[in-house]
């Protein structure tokens, strides 16, 4: 079957807190009436990301077509997982238009672009482009190596070492993947962050990927979509840490939910997280919270010690009102002393 004649697939990749769930809801916004339909990869047990798309009111965005494949990773369990549900969308009725697949930010990407071309589905779907997000305030300040300056001053003593942390490694799979980079968060750079972040995506991406700067993850749907990579033809060019045959190992991070009441103050909140936040070395905080005396559900963001909170919906007749939040962070968190802080 030729390409023009199968469902093209947009991947978006980004490590946690990039923007891909705010960027996603622009691409919807924009489809122009494009049937789309959503798989959102979720690290940890609660579907926030899921959640925030289901109930948005975008046009043409139904609960329905919005699919979740939650705890784990989809690069690591494409036949048990990922294979059904795309089946499952190719075998509807009214097929969709347009597939997009949002992945956990723990994911690599080029084993799901491989998936692509299991029997089942190759002749029927095709990986139209992989886009990865970049947070670029997290790029400027070297969230991506575990200590910069001392893995640089390793380097220039032995540059055989290898010295990436899996930050690191994460970071550079998302960009060698690529077929578009969009740095997100432009709003929080100024001239000299921004060479900065360039000159780090730069070396990482093949010389033909173009790189987007955005604010808010507020992109058009026709900057996104159509880009006819048929990356699952192209893997060979996408180089992975991982082609020699070592596994994927998600060991060196780990999540954790917290159900909590109502809350008094979302700034009040937040006041009480950060702390907490720095003192563990949490990588991100994400989830939901209600706010006393509001009517409206408030969602809690946090990529290091960096939180926005916005309220998105009104809690729907028979739902709880409650506060839960994901906690996701290094594999050796003190899940105990966070909890009893967080709830104190």
């Amino acid at each position: 079957m030729s390409q023009a004649a199968k469902i093209p697939a947009t991947v978006i990749t980004g490590f946690l807190g990039a923007g891909k769930t705010s960027t996603i809801q622009h691409l919807l916004k924009t489809a122009g009436g494009k049937r789309i339909a959503l798989i959102i990869n979720e690290f940890g047990d609660l579907g926030v990301d899921s959640d925030i798309v289901k109930g948005c009111g975008i046009e043409g965005c139904n609960d329905d077509d919005v699919l979740e494949l939650a705890n784990g990773c989809i690069c690591c369990t494409v036949a048990d997982d990922f294979i059904p549900t795309i089946e499952k969308l190719l075998n509807r009725e009214t097929p969709p238009d347009h597939i997009i697949i949002e992945t956990s930010g723990l994911a690599l990407p080029k084993p799901l672009v491989k998936a692509f071309n299991w029997p089942e589905i190759r002749t029927r779907v095709t990986v139209d482009g992989v886009i990865t997000l970049v947070d670029g305030r997290a790029v400027a300040d070297g969230l991506f190596a575990t200590n910069p300056e001392a893995i640089a001053q390793q380097r220039e003593a032995d540059e055989n070492l290898d010295h990436e942390s899996p930050l690191e490694e994460l970071f550079e799979e998302q960009l060698a993947c690529a077929d578009m980079v969009v740095v997100n968060k432009l709003d929080l750079l100024n001239e000299g962050d921004m060479d900065t972040v360039l000159a780090t995506i730069r070396k990482e991406i093949r010389p033909e990927v173009k790189i987007v700067k955005i604010s808010h993850g507020e992109i058009n749907a026709s900057i996104l979509l159509g880009l006819e990579a048929a990356a699952e033809d192209d893997l060979d060019s996408r180089p992975s840490h991982h082609d020699d045959g070592h596994e994927h190992d998600h060991d060196d991070f780990e999540s954790f939910a917290v159900d909590l009441g109502e809350i008094a103050s979302p700034e009040a909140f937040i006041d009480k997280l950060l702390p907490i936040v720095a003192e563990h070395n949490i990588l991100r905080v994400k989830g939901f919270a209600a706010v006393a005396d509001k009517d409206m559900r408030l969602v809690i963001q946090g990529v290091g010690s960096r939180f926005q909170h916005y309220f998105d919906q009104e809690w729907s007749e028979g739902v709880e009102r409650r506060s839960r939040l994901v906690i996701i962070g290094d594999h050796d968190m003190d899940e105990p002393a966070i909890r009893a802080a967080i709830a104190a």
